[in-house]
């Protein structure tokens, strides 16, 4: 089974999951990444590009970065300039949305927030048929809902499982549009419930 088995094979959704790294860098870290022997660049069928698979060895490392991954969420706190909202609605849409609880009609959630230089960004949440698509240019629907980021931190905190939604609506998140969805929108997330899970998990390995 593939490492990016959400998806990331190729170099351009590394490039979107990596939010403020260039491509350039990008670039070189996959190219010193290949020569340590921890993944392969295999040039696509059509000659348009390579996708990005990890070796062996590649896919032992990953224990050791979940290792600390697990060790950073207990440790380490979310400060703004690591909560950037791309990389939560990138992560969110890529690897933790909830087909259960998403609509199965066209649905589209417009995301508002700055930038690092203070200028307004907009992403939208396309769903259709229980999926989200992360669309980073107007989709050309109507808006069902918009969510405002005022202060990306409790949005991101959230999303990783240390804060209830109720705070985040209350510390830096507006919703306007449909009411039924802005009840329903943080039930399309699974990343919470599955980090506080993991957190008792832990707790209890941890305990004397």
């Amino acid at each position: 089974m593939s490492l990016y088995s959400n998806g990331c094979r190729t170099f351009n959704d590394l490039s979107s999951g990596a939010p403020g790294l260039s491509r350039a860098l990008l670039t070189k870290r996959l190219r010193e990444l290949e020569r340590a022997g921890l993944l392969v660049i295999v040039p696509k069928p059509n000659g348009r590009g390579s996708y990005y698979e990890p070796t062996e060895a590649g896919h032992e490392a990953w224990s050791v970065l979940a290792a600390l991954g697990t060790w950073g969420d207990r440790w380490t706190d979310i400060l703004a300039e690591h909560a950037d909202p791309n990389a939560v609605l990138w992560s969110w849409s890529h690897q933790y949305q909830n087909s259960e609880t998403l609509p199965p009609d066209r649905t589209v959630v417009q995301f508002e927030f700055r930038d690092e230089k203070s200028r307004w960004i907009r992403e939208w949440f396309r769903v259709e048929d229980r999926f989200i698509e992360l669309c980073l240019f107007d989709p050309g629907f109507d808006i069902d809902l918009v969510v405002r980021i005022e202060d990306p931190v409790p949005f991101a905190q959230w999303h990783a499982g240390l804060i209830e939604w109720r705070d985040v609506l209350r510390d830096g998140v507006t919703l306007t549009g449909s009411t039924h969805l802005q009840r329903a929108l943080p039930t399309w997330n699974t990343c919470p419930s599955s980090h506080k899970e993991r957190r008792i998990a832990e707790a209890g390995s941890f305990a004397y």
